[in-house]
Order: C-alpha cells, then structure tokens, then sequence
C-alpha cells in the first residue's frame, strides 16, 4: 500500500477521544493503525526504538507524538491536530476570540476593525431597517465597507487561515487527523501545509447569509449565549469532512 492510499483509511477498531488515539501511539508496535499514521510521517517502522504520546490543552495540537529512531540522539516531535466527528459534513469551530485579540494578532487597521465591530454587534447598526438590530450583516453595509472588507481579509487570507488551523508556536499543528465515527470508522491523516493549501484555496467572498468566507473557512458572529457579551465574540468554522473528499474517500458506506 503506497503511502498516497495510506493517506485514509478504515479503522478496525473506532476510536473514541484524543486519549485513545495517544493510547494507540503508545502502543504503536502492535497496533495497525499507529503504524499507519507514523508511516505517512514518513518514518520506517523497523527503524523506530520508541514513540511516546501525550495529550495537549490549550493549542492548536491536541496530541504531542515523540519518536525516538535508532542510532539517532535527538527526538523527533510531531504535533496532530485531531477532529472526532461523528456526521457526514457539518462546520465545527476551530477558533473563537474577542475581537480585539485578533487585532492585535493580525494588525487590523482602523476602518475594516470598526467594521467589524458592527458586524459583531459591539457597534450597534448605524441605520434602521436591519435584520437583527444587535448587529449589522455584511450585505447590510456599503458597497465601500465591503469592499474594504474583501480587500483586507483577500490580502492577508494566508497568514488568517495559517493562525486560524495551524497556530503560532512550539505547540502549533504539524499534521490533522481527521475520525469520522458513523456506522464505520474511518480516518485521514494530512500534513498541515497541505490542509493550509486545500482550505486556502478558494477566494475570500460574502456568503449568501450575509458573513464572510475566506476561503473553505466561514467566519461568523459567535452569537447564542442567551444574549451575554460573549455573542459578539468573532468565530471561524470549517468542514473537516472536506479533507476525505479531497482524498477521494467513499463516505456513502458511512
């Protein structure tokens, strides 16, 4: 089996959270699966001494995997990004902050940051006559705020989605590993540039409800919370299933 076939796959055995599939690393010398997945890391299983997982908090890596090769006195460390899903597509949240702490990462200038700010509703709408009046939507503002908006968020789409999936860091994502868990098991597992590449791959453009898309990613109010302040909180959602369809996986069976 090549290592592009390898690339997804079907689990025998489901696995069912992170600690599981550090568990599966650990036990990397009898489990098929973690055999798999080091091979696409391009490792060779005869050369291995040992492999030790642990599970991360607070990054955009969930699991820290640590590989050890003979005859070689440095560690090898590779970090996963892992997305247990258990439906045939939908959006999951891969990032969520103030608006401001974007800002602040991203060097927003002034006047796409204060539309925004109508956007998430920490400015109320300027006019009457809007959908929600917490908040403005993008296709409720000028021809000229939009198209500040396209220009900002078109420019720097790259460095956006590289913060958004991978993160900044000792702990930031090397790889994804995508679990889907329906009536079978199955699972891909991508090098990080190449996910930046496919989600990266589409324009920056409005969606038809009125938010932004940048590329494969939708960016939206938070909103919810039974009206708190934290509704106004800016949050990005992609589709981790697009990752099996990239690689051409039959999901029908699932």
């Amino acid at each position: 089996m090549d290592l592009l076939k390898k690339g997804s796959e079907t689990a025998k055995n489901g696995f069912k959270n992170e600690e599981e599939i550090c568990d599966k690393f650990n036990n990397w010398q009898n489990d098929i699966e973690a055999k798999q997945w080091l091979e696409i890391m391009n490792y060779k299983i005869e050369e291995i001494e040992f492999v030790r997982a642990v599970i991360l908090h607070g990054f955009k890596a969930d699991v820290n995997v640590q590989i050890q090769i003979k005859m070689k006195k440095a560690l090898d460390v590779q970090n996963i990004q892992v997305k247990l899903v258990s439906n045939k597509s939908g959006f999951n949240q891969v990032d969520k902050r103030w608006l401001k702490n974007y800002r602040e990462m991203w060097k927003i200038p002034d006047d796409v940051y204060k539309i925004l700010q109508y956007f998430t509703g920490e400015i109320l709408p300027y006019k009457e006559n809007v959908r929600d009046n917490r908040r403005m939507f993008f296709d409720e503002m000028s021809s000229e705020e939009r198209q500040k908006v396209l220009n900002w968020f078109r420019e720097n789409k790259m460095l956006i989605i590289s913060d958004i999936i991978k993160g900044r860091g000792q702990y930031s994502a090397e790889w994804v590993l995508v679990v889907q868990k329906l009536n079978n098991v199955k699972w891909v597992l991508k090098n990080i540039n190449e996910v930046l590449q496919y989600y990266s791959s589409k324009d920056v453009e409005f969606s038809p409800k009125g938010s932004l898309n940048i590329g494969y990613i939708g960016m939206q109010r938070k909103g919810g919370d039974g009206g708190r302040d934290t509704a106004k909180m800016l949050q990005f959602k992609l589709d981790p299933i697009l990752l099996f369809k990239k690689s051409n996986v039959n999901l029908e069976n699932n």
